[in-house]
């Protein structure tokens, strides 16, 4: 049994003067957090990033402290109303999609690639005909973890060139189904960045529009999260939002702006997304209504209970990696990253996230976050 992060106690309540209420998580001008602050400055230093965010949610509320420079070198500090890439954590928003769908009958958790792909790829192996959303989400459905390099900066050129996205995501989707699945479908868990391309270009054929159009219209709008986007914060020109950062040949920090600061937009249901820390609390937040029941117009329960639950028993849900009591996740693509846990019956969660893609254990920092008074 895997043992939850959240394992020893998380200290008391937060006190509702040092929140940010989940009602108005969404406006400007949010408050910069002391303690927490202060926490990001430590991590700050300690682990080497240009700058730091941290996100406390407890009990409806929630409180946001970052510390650092959107971009190393540069006199400019990070707000608490920037925006970050959140990486892989959009995972979790595309299976919500498919569910917001399938409740009003415009897909199904049962659609096959053959079923929504079959007219439109000419060639489609035998393996991925009975494939459904269900074994894509949870990535049982035999597809490789990605593209090969050749296709990813084929893709990378298409997607600054415009070709549109459906198209684009038909040609991958193209690209990995004619060939057999590498593990056979519903028995192995691969992590499949992939796989949740081949589940976009689905509902893309299945509704007649893009992706981007979709996940704004059907999860961003009706959770009132305003400030979000595709691909990497910011603007080329100026550093009006902070930058992933890679690391230089000569040890150095190099920080990243244009189309090489995300991956392909192709590759958007599987982790091109960012926004600020206030709307993503807001999507958090209904994840955790959902998680312990609550009654929420967004979702019905078998629809939480489909999403937070593992379809093949692997610890990994549709979107979520599955813990003792929490969901989790993490982002990263290469330049960013961004690590989420939740505890829909306890009520708590914690997000950190950094402009240079570090991989060392975030679970003492999370203990500090959600336990900070």
């Amino acid at each position: 049994m895997r043992h939850g992060i959240f394992a020893q106690s998380l200290g008391r309540a937060v006190a509702a003067s040092a929140a940010l209420l989940l009602g108005s998580a969404a406006l400007a001008q949010t408050p910069n957090d002391t303690a927490l602050a202060d926490l990001a400055e430590t991590t700050q230093g300690g682990w080497d990033v240009p700058a730091v965010g941290l996100m406390q949610m407890r009990d409806g509320q929630v409180r946001i402290g970052v510390y650092g420079l959107r971009e190393t070198g540069e006199d400019v500090p990070v707000t608490p109303d920037d925006m970050w890439h959140i990486g892989s954590n959009t995972k979790s928003m595309t299976a919500t999609l498919v569910a917001r769908l399938a409740e009003r009958g415009l897909v199904s958790w049962d659609d096959t690639i053959e079923d929504l792909l079959g007219a439109h790829i000419a060639t489609i192996d035998p393996g991925y005909h009975d494939v459904t959303f269900r074994h894509l989400l949870s990535h049982h459905s035999g597809a490789p973890a990605n593209i090969g390099m050749f296709h990813m900066m084929r893709f990378k050129v298409e997607g600054a060139d415009g070709r549109p996205m459906p198209e684009q995501r038909l040609d991958f989707a193209g690209h990995i189904l004619g060939s057999a699945p590498e593990t056979e479908p519903g028995t192995e868990f691969v992590y499949s960045n992939a796989g949740y391309v081949i589940a976009g270009a689905m509902l893309e054929q299945a509704l007649g529009e893009p992706w981007e159009v979709l996940i704004e219209r059907e999860v961003m709008t009706p959770l009132g999260i305003d400030e979000f986007g595709f691909g990497a914060p910011g603007s080329q020109d100026q550093i009006d939002q902070p930058r992933g950062h890679r690391d230089g040949l000569l040890g150095n920090l190099v920080a990243m702006a244009g189309p090489d600061a995300d991956n392909p937009p192709v590759l958007g249901p599987a982790g091109t997304m960012h926004m600020s820390l206030a709307d993503y609390a807001l999507y958090l937040q209904a994840h955790m209504d959902g998680g312990r029941g609550v009654d929420t117009e967004f979702l019905s329960q078998d629809s939480w209970d489909i999403l937070h639950n593992a379809p093949f028993e692997a610890g990994y849900s549709m979107g979520w990696g599955l813990g003792t009591d929490e969901l989790q996740h993490s982002g990263s693509n290469t330049m960013w990253i961004m690590h989420t846990v939740i505890v829909p019956e306890q009520q708590i969660g914690a997000v950190i996230v950094m402009n240079r893609a570090r991989t060392d254990h975030a679970g003492p920092l999370f203990r500090q976050v959600v336990s900070m008074d």
